[in-house]
């Protein structure tokens, strides 16, 4: 194998994750973090725009307070992929690299997030609600699917890093599904 595949496999995930992080930084700095008081920045008026969001779970909000848990999980998952592509050999495939790397690339954007690594704090409510690290996901990205007058339904909120999990997920959909196969020898 060679070593461009490393390099593209680096590229993508770095790019990825600095967009991602950097996007989720300008966005916060903005707009500031989920208030009731900050309504979403329209691009498309009542379609496309911007809104800041934390999530403690997963995919559509799913499993709230669980962030260790997922933390946990996107640490496993980014440890197999990098076994997948460079120790089984997997990187022979431009399609595959590209594709796995930006998974991976999603992985770590919402990892650090998870972590607490972005530095928000929740306050100090009192005995029962001390404040302190926020491990949560930042979501910005708003999209809403229908609207008729006062009715509206939002899709999730979301941001880079989900985005690039979902183009690496449906290439991966495609590779398997479409791509060349290989001859296994008995």
């Amino acid at each position: 194998m060679s070593k461009s595949r490393y390099l593209l496999f680096a590229a993508i995930v770095s790019v990825g994750v600095l967009a991602d992080l950097a996007t989720k930084h300008w966005i916060f700095v903005w707009l500031g973090v989920p208030d009731a008081r900050n309504p979403p920045w329209w691009l498309v008026q009542d379609v496309a725009g911007f809104q800041t969001s934390l999530n403690q779970g997963a995919l559509f909000g799913l499993g709230q307070g669980w962030t260790m848990l997922f933390a946990g999980l996107s640490l496993a998952a980014a440890i197999a992929i990098l076994y997948w592509l460079f120790v089984a050999k997997a990187a022979r495939s431009l399609l595959l690299t590209s594709a796995l790397a930006l998974i991976t690339a999603g992985i770590l954007g919402n990892l650090y997030d998870r972590l607490g690594l972005h530095g928000i704090q929740s306050p100090n409510l009192g005995p029962f609600h001390p404040g302190g690290p926020v491990y949560a996901v930042r979501d910005w990205i708003l999209v809403r699917l229908y609207h008729s007058g006062d009715y509206h339904w939002d899709w999730p909120n979301f941001n880079l890093a989900d985005s690039m999990l979902v183009v690496g997920a449906s290439l991966l959909f495609w590779q398997a599904y479409f791509g060349p196969r290989e001859r296994v020898e008995p």
